[in-house]
């Protein structure tokens, strides 16, 4: 997406520092397991956790229950070169994903969420060995060992942004190797192990779709001591994910425009073109690789003519641009050994939606759940209500499902009508949610309403008058108001509306895109997200349209709040951490940068929740009457 000529300045300011290595749990069923290997600590074995699960679980003080756009699981592969004859590379997988070879095929190293956020670790192809190479608390990812087995390259936020990290493995001396306020990604080693090439968003324009932001990236080279930086690629369209020739001469990557990156992350599943091409080291270049519709990603270049390469689609698999395709079926992230005669992937082995499952919290105090999209807890917590698809611009119907996770059924369904946002009254007594058509701007012009039912799922009845897209409905504290946003000719804004005589009134005014309101549990207050500037960020106002106030305003968006029981925290979702990775290799999850947050109610205190390379969003405090969650 994007390439426009730029100058470039020396990026390699670098901070050094130690990191301490420690044990982790082993994932092996046969008892522990000790390597050699300076640097890195052998794992141990220990009680397994389940993915994204914190070894001492995530309780916390309070509890917040929320939706992600990730796997529900991911399972690491090594297979024959064409795609045959997989086998999980753990006997007892995490959450695993991103593998890669060692250049001498010693090592396979991968990233899992096994010790609770994202790390690095490496393994032998038999599955014995388990080591983890990093421990910071922060997102750490897309790791690849130099030609001499000696440092791993990799991708971190720790300290702000995705940048590129080279850890020594023998001493655990940390170099950061770029050092910008935007994401870099992808890297890949020359052949020599002097230089390492990667995909950048840092000149990107950042497209915005309303509220969905996009990303293009750019092929970059640096050297491993950060200095000689320089782009490769003025295509002004996405290129990603990087792989030298076996001369060290050129690049292979893949190439897509904007609107196919659109259409490759909607969760409505749509079919997007990419290419793969090359571009020459020394003179820029560019030769396209392949033709013909549909997704091509992950090149990996064995000899001038022979690159392996993956496409996507219901019918995708491993394909070669000369010679035979290969496998057909799911190939995240392919790897190849460097005779071409191995490969790693991952993919998703679980199929059951929506989940509910316990999460790794950064902050102690909150523990986290994950859901289905927007749930809703009964004051007494030993129900919750949620949506049943994996996106909000689907058509969806309401799940009714007990504290623990298990005895779902279908609560209310149309034919016609999604049915959106289920909100449980504070009284117990009855449901809202907006039904009709969503998310115009992808799905079309539509109308949608304010609807009302019982919590046994009768009695249903629609509130608003037809005439506009309402939705998003929260209750007042009473349960006898709900403040919703409406959109539409002259409607748009955050209305309030009475549920016992359909009074509606306007609460806002001045601003754009109101959304996703939630009314605070004293009353006092309603949050929402809107757009004063460029992006959306969190404000408050009283319920009489008084005394707006502004509580975020940091880079990204923020949106979907939520007070707690006690009035005392407003959690939140952010785009502030920008893109981890190519949203190019993350398909069906439109908006691959939210991360969950919480501040105290004028905007202070904010802490950060969660941190990865997927959407969280839809939050909800679980109520503390909730003992099984």
């Amino acid at each position: 997406m994007h390439r426009r000529k730029c100058s470039y300045a020396h990026d390699g300011e670098q901070s050094k520092a130690m990191i301490t290595m420690r044990r982790v749990s082993a994932i092996r069923a046969l008892g522990a397991l000790a390597l050699s290997g300076s640097g890195a600590r052998s794992a141990q074995g220990a009680e397994r956790h389940n993915p994204g699960e914190s070894p001492a679980g995530s309780v916390g003080r309070y509890r917040i229950a929320f939706a992600s756009f990730g796997p529900l699981d991911s399972t690491v592969f090594i297979a024959k070169g064409d795609g045959t004859a997989p086998r999980a590379l753990l006997s007892m997988p995490g959450r695993d994903y991103n593998a890669s070879f060692a250049s001498d095929g010693t090592w396979i190293v991968f990233t899992s969420d096994r010790a609770g956020t994202a790390q690095i670790f490496r393994v032998r192809p038999d599955g014995s060995g388990l080591q983890q190479l990093t421990d910071e608390q922060s997102f750490n990812d897309q790791g690849t060992l130099s030609p001499d087995g000696n440092s791993l390259a990799f991708v971190s936020d720790r300290g702000g942004r995705a940048n590129l990290w080279l850890l020594d493995i023998g001493s655990g001396a940390l170099t950061k190797i770029t050092q910008i306020a935007a994401g870099d990604f992808r890297p890949a080693w020359s052949p020599d192990g002097t230089w390492l090439a990667f995909s950048s968003d840092r000149d990107s324009r950042h497209p915005k779709f309303t509220f969905t932001s996009l990303h293009s990236t750019e092929i970059f080279i640096v050297r491993r001591d950060g200095s000689g930086l320089r782009r490769l690629t003025t295509l002004d369209s996405f290129a990603g994910s990087p792989a030298w020739s076996p001369d060290g001469e050129s690049l292979a990557f893949y190439q897509c425009s904007i609107a196919d990156v659109g259409k490759i992350t909607s969760p409505r599943r749509l079919v997007g073109d990419t290419q793969i091409v090359s571009v020459s080291v020394a003179t820029g270049e560019v030769r396209v690789r392949t033709s013909g519709s549909g997704e091509k990603l992950s090149p990996r270049w064995f000899s001038p003519d022979h690159i392996a390469y993956v496409s996507g689609g219901p019918n995708g698999g491993i394909e070669f641009v000369a010679g035979s395709p290969g496998t057909r079926g799911q190939f995240c992230s392919p790897n190849w050994s460097a005779n071409g005669n191995q490969m790693v992937f991952h993919r998703e082995e679980q199929q059951g939606w929506p989940p509910h499952a316990k999460w790794k919290s950064l902050d102690a105090t909150f523990g986290l759940t994950r859901t289905g999209i927007f749930p809703s807890f009964e004051p007494s917590g030993k129900r919750y209500v949620q949506n049943d698809r994996t996106a909000g611009n689907l058509q969806n119907s309401i799940l009714i499902v007990n504290a623990a996770g298990s005895q779902r059924s279908v609560l209310f369904h149309d034919t016609e009508r999604s049915a959106l946002a289920p909100a449980w009254s504070p009284d117990g007594a009855s449901i809202a949610f907006g039904i009709g058509g969503f998310f115009q701007r992808t799905n079309g012009a539509s109308l949608a309403d304010i609807a009302l039912m019982r919590s046994d799922g009768n009695d249903l009845r629609v509130l608003t008058d037809g005439t506009g897209n309402f939705g998003f409905p929260n209750w007042s504290p009473d349960s006898t108001q709900l403040v919703y946003r409406s959109s539409g000719h002259d409607k748009d804004g955050i209305h309030i509306i009475d549920v016992r005589t359909h009074e509606v009134r306007v609460l806002t005014t001045g601003l754009s895109h109101e959304n996703l309101p939630t009314w605070s549990p004293t009353g006092d207050r309603i949050a929402f997200a809107a757009n004063q500037d460029s992006d959306s960020d969190i404000f408050t106002v009283k319920p009489d349209g008084t005394d707006l106030r502004r509580l975020t305003s940091s880079p990204g968006n923020d949106a979907h709040c939520a007070w707690s029981p006690d009035g005392a925290w407003i959690a939140f979702t952010s785009s502030r951490g920008g893109f981890k990775d190519e949203a190019v290799l993350h398909a069906y999850n439109a908006q691959p940068y939210g991360d969950l947050y919480v501040m105290r109610p004028d905007g202070s205190d904010v802490r950060r929740l969660t941190d990865n390379q997927f959407e969280e969003g839809t939050p909800t405090w679980i109520p503390d009457t909730a003992k099984t969650m």
